[in-house]
């Protein structure tokens, strides 16, 4: 089946958690710009393409693509939120704020770690999912998504306000009923896996549940269930909402 698949761009995504008190944890999200090609205008976790760059690196911590995607997620999450994600230690605010520069400016992420006298944590990340549609008709990714946890004394995450406008601290219940009600748009993609996220109380419990769960590549197709084409995924990918009305779905 993977032969007949068009190509996809290699990409990697971060779920990051925030404990609150009372309640669940709250997820970061970050709104799109309308302008750009792919999900513009719709609530997405941070995230972003696979660079040469990052496959160089991951190299150094073991060469494979695995590694790759999760330094990918790393960078992202500083260029995209200035958050210090799977780093074995916080960079002080003033060095956190010329990685994220250096980062925008171009430069790999090995270079502004080394500027920073940084390194990597990758341990952090706990693989979550991995999503590889097959639509011919827009931009395709091959996108490994990760949970981690927001360290205690993180700084305050800042939208990078080029691709994305707006981000929030929202627990993936909130999401959804947000979407529901019309207030903001989530692809579809990101509706199964709040709905998955919404199952959990705790970043302990999500992580222990990616652990347990083999990840299984998820391409969504259409079928016909009654009177209604829905867009369907695998039932044994952990998802506990496996189809949608396709005509509701939001694709990118």
């Amino acid at each position: 089946m993977s032969d007949e698949l068009p190509p996809a761009i290699p990409a990697a995504t971060l779920i990051i958690f925030r404990e609150a008190e009372g309640g669940p944890p709250e997820l970061l999200m970050v709104e799109r710009a309308k302008a750009m090609v792919f999900a513009g205008g719709a609530m997405v976790f941070p995230g972003g393409r696979i660079d040469p760059g990052d496959h160089a690196l991951a190299e150094l911590h073991g060469g494979d693509d695995e590694i790759a995607a999760r330094i990918a997620a790393v960078r992202e999450t500083i260029e995209e939120a200035g958050l210090p994600i799977g780093l074995s230690t916080l960079p002080s605010a003033d060095a956190l704020v010329e990685m994220r520069k250096a980062l925008h400016a171009g430069d790999t992420l090995a270079e502004a770690l080394a500027a920073a006298g940084a390194t990597l944590d990758l341990a952090q990340l706990v693989p979550w999912a991995r999503w590889r549609p097959a639509h011919r008709n827009m931009r395709i990714f091959d996108t490994r998504f990760y949970l981690a946890e927001l360290p205690a004394d993180a700084p305050r995450a800042t939208v990078d306000e080029t691709e994305n406008v707006r981000l929030v601290w929202a627990t993936a219940q909130q999401v959804l009923d947000d979407a529901d009600a019309g207030k903001l748009e989530v692809i579809f993609p990101t509706r199964r896996n709040l709905e998955r996220l919404a199952q959990f109380d705790s970043f302990a419990d999500a992580a222990a549940h990616a652990r347990e769960t083999p990840i299984v590549t998820v391409t969504p197709w259409s079928e016909t269930r009654g009177d209604e084409e829905h867009l369907c995924i695998p039932d044994n990918a952990g998802y506990p909402i496996t189809s949608e009305v396709i005509e509701n779905a939001m694709r990118g």
